[in-house]
């Protein structure tokens, strides 16, 4: 075997090794959502807390993503991030609710992804 194919070799049992570390994290991650949504709603720990909660388990996974070097999910972090945000919101006690003004910025931002297409030629 020459350098060239034991590097190829090695390089092909890291991806299978990261693809694992991959895996692994992402049933942990699954697995805690449901554990977590099904004790939210025995306990009644209320939207707020819930969200938080859910927010918190995405965004720790990416991190411990991170620091096994499998790559950021940045849909994830996204989502992570939205519920976060979504759980001190529902906390603060707002006079608006959040839902509605969620669905007008998703309305908004795709009426822009139709205009910054035009103009990019898409």
């Amino acid at each position: 075997m020459d350098s060239v194919e034991h590097d190829r070799s090695m390089a092909d049992s890291q991806s299978v090794a990261r693809r694992r570390v991959a895996h692994r994290l992402a049933t942990i991650t699954w697995a805690l959502f449901f554990i977590w949504v099904g004790a939210a709603f025995l306990l009644k720990i209320g939207i707020g807390v819930g969200l938080l909660g859910l927010g918190i388990i995405m965004l720790v996974m990416q991190v411990l993503r991170g620091i096994n070097r499998v790559g950021l999910e940045w849909f994830w972090i996204g989502i992570g991030t939205l519920f976060l945000l979504g759980g001190i919101w529902e906390l603060s006690e707002p006079r608006i609710p959040l839902v509605p003004i969620l669905l007008i910025v998703a309305g908004i931002l795709l009426l822009l992804s139709v205009t910054i297409g035009k103009q990019q030629g898409t």
